[in-house]
């Protein structure tokens, strides 16, 4: 008879073959016993190749690898419930698909478990080494280097106890993507667990090409995430000024105001000042990005003010 696992990986995934593929192939290179941590992988309505490659990893063997299948779009924070209520382990571990993972990352997971018992654990995060030239404007990747407060799922992991206490992640509230994770780790906070970084525990997100156009559909995104603001307001410290989601954006607004106000008062026109001055060093010599960065701000600060008056909470 095998012994329980001592931490299951959760991962949601979605259409993403390629990346899943070298998470998979990351997750059989850990420097810890394949008996002592399983995988759950919840694929949510792929139509690409995923469900092959999923068959395939699962009969190749040498990994314990579990398999849950939505016919349908469920979003991301059902879909990592559905993992990890199927998991058997005592200790959760989610990481997104598409990210590698240090050899040593579950065993220092499970180290950092065994120093903090009843704690949630957050990873460090960079980007794929190999994809930084990538990096530019029209790209997505994440870095986490130190504690919060976002508490990306990217890589974290939580006690089974505390998911079950906290009903795990909230699928009504955070139909989509973006703040599910936040509001978890918040309400573990706010139920007296402590939360500690383990940058041992590394991962490796991809650097994701979104094109302009995907890059100003991913701005108009974020409307859902402001919901974690009336649910706990002690992230408003996180933000500019309390009320601005990016410090871009407040110069935004006074750059739009003295616009708007230079026909009467030229004076105000210096109000746009600060804007174009930052607008330039995020420009970093590429012209055409001077056009380009204004709409994604007006795009973000549009997705914070509808998200805003949904959730009933001022933010831009």
């Amino acid at each position: 008879m095998n012994a329980r696992p001592e931490i299951a990986v959760v991962v949601s995934t979605k259409n993403r073959e390629r990346r899943l593929a070298s998470l998979i192939e990351s997750l059989r290179g850990q420097d810890l016993d394949p008996e002592r941590f399983e995988v759950v992988i919840v694929d949510n309505a792929s139509t690409d190749g995923t469900p092959a490659l999923l068959d395939y990893e699962r009969s190749a063997g040498g990994l314990s690898l579990r398999l849950v299948g939505n016919r349908v779009d469920r979003g991301t924070a059902a879909s990592r419930n559905a993992g990890w209520r199927a998991a058997d382990a005592p200790l959760i571990a989610f990481t997104d698909d598409d990210c590698e993972l240090d050899p040593g990352w579950l065993r220092a997971l499970l180290e950092a478990a065994n120093r903090h018992p009843g704690a949630l654990l957050q990873g460090r995060t960079e980007p794929i080494p190999r994809e930084r030239t990538a990096l530019g404007p029209f790209s997505r990747t994440k870095k986490v280097t130190s504690l919060g407060p976002f508490y990306e799922t990217c890589n974290i992991a939580y006690p089974r106890e505390l998911l079950e206490r906290l009903g795990g992640f909230d699928a009504e509230a955070f139909p989509g993507w973006g703040g599910e994770d936040t509001d978890l780790a918040w309400r573990a906070l706010a139920e007296g667990a402590d939360a500690v970084f383990v940058p041992e525990a590394l991962a490796y997100h991809a650097v994701n090409q979104l094109g302009p156009a995907g890059t100003l559909r991913l701005a108009l995104g974020w409307s859902d995430a402001m919901g974690v603001l009336p649910r706990h307001p002690g992230i408003r410290r996180h933000l500019h000024h309390r009320f601005f989601w990016k410090r871009s954006h407040e110069l935004f607004l006074f750059a739009v105001l003295g616009a708007l106000l230079a026909r009467r008062v030229p004076p105000a026109a210096l109000l746009a000042v600060p804007y174009l001055r930052q607008l330039r060093g995020r420009a970093a010599g590429n012209p055409e990005l001077i056009a380009f960065l204004p709409m994604n701000d007006a795009l973000e600060m549009v997705a914070a003010a509808r998200g805003g008056i949904r959730h009933r909470t001022p933010i831009i």
